[in-house]
């Protein structure tokens, strides 16, 4: 699919400038004057993360997802160790974190109860559970963070028993955000059509490209779901650039997943999107709106690197 994603994008592209106009005019125009996004606070405590949340807030930001480390492990995925450009990645053989679900939900309703008393109610906060919980824990911490009104809670559960996802609805409000290990509608049917879920996070270049996202989001537009595409640093400016385009154009957009490319990725691959008072702006420049330095990019060849692995406090493999 991320082939697919790949031959779409550029059909769209070529399309676009061909035309000399940017894409989200060749799929209905604007809808809105920029696209809301969230940046990424984390940090190895509650403090740190407080602190780190207050730093986005000053930079403009009106969503910010945070993650933090947990009381008694000695690291987690999701708490990184360069806070702008986080990049989970790392050279060399996996490292490994450490997980306890127990501490887990005794910690994170601590969490945002000092960041609402902190920050107060305006700030959008997000959280990602990286699929960690059971159907009944999910529901468990949903009710407890109703209080704190997350903008979202993501990837609860594993995804592939999206059954499970009943159970949730049946303890929370909290409204629940998946979807980005996702290829085809087909792996969301169940989820839109059911109402299980609230925001869709799949991918624009790993569903096929803008062709079939945009199939996908008026679907799910039917059900009240609205999109939050996946945007982590391992997906280049081009797929950020395409699912700006499409959140430009579609009606039920919600929110933009936007992680800072370091200096050196953003100037292989140039381009017009720009950040502003908590919003991303596309740019008016033709096609997708950005480029690739190709000359530029032989400086930097491919190194290999791997996401950690997570395991339990007995040695058990699990969810990282």
């Amino acid at each position: 699919m991320a082939a697919i994603g790949a031959i779409d994008m550029a059909m769209w592209d070529i399309k676009g400038k061909a035309l000399n106009t940017p894409v989200y005019n060749l799929i209905g125009g604007k809808s809105r004057n920029g696209v809301m996004v969230y940046g990424h606070a984390n940090g190895s405590d509650l403090d740190e993360t407080v602190d780190e949340v207050g730093k986005y807030i000053d930079m403009g930001y009106k969503a910010i997802r945070v993650q933090s480390g947990i009381p008694g492990l000695d690291s987690t995925y999701g708490v990184a160790k360069e806070k702008m450009y986080y990049e989970p990645a790392e050279k060399g053989l996996p490292q490994e974190n450490f997980w306890s679900t127990e501490k887990y939900l005794n910690f994170v309703p601590k969490l945002f109860a000092k960041l609402r008393d902190t920050y107060g109610d305006e700030p959008h906060l997000l959280h990602d559970c990286h699929h960690r919980l059971t159907p009944i824990e999910a529901g468990r911490l949903g009710k407890e963070l109703e209080s704190f009104h997350l903008f979202w809670l993501e990837d609860t559960i594993e995804e592939e028993l999206q059954q499970g996802f009943r159970t949730i609805r049946n303890h929370t409000t909290t409204p629940l955000a998946v979807g980005e290990i996702f290829n085809s509608v087909y792996d969301v049917q169940q989820l839109i059509t059911e109402q299980l879920i609230d925001y869709l996070r799949m991918t624009i270049l790993h569903g096929g490209g803008i062709t079939p996202m945009l199939k996908i989001a008026a679907f799910a537009s039917i059900y009240h779901i609205k999109t939050g595409f996946h945007g982590a640093t391992d997906l280049s400016p081009i797929n950020l650039a395409a699912a700006l385009n499409v959140d430009m154009a579609i009606n039920n957009f919600g929110i933009q997943e936007y992680m800072l490319h370091t200096k050196e990725t953003n100037d292989v691959f140039p381009h017009e999107y720009y950040f502003e008072d908590g919003y991303l702006h596309p740019g008016g420049a033709p096609g997708l709106g950005v480029d690739i330095n190709v000359e530029l990019a032989k400086k930097y060849p491919y190194e290999r690197a791997y996401l950690p692995v997570n395991r339990k406090e007995d040695g058990t493999m699990f969810n990282w």
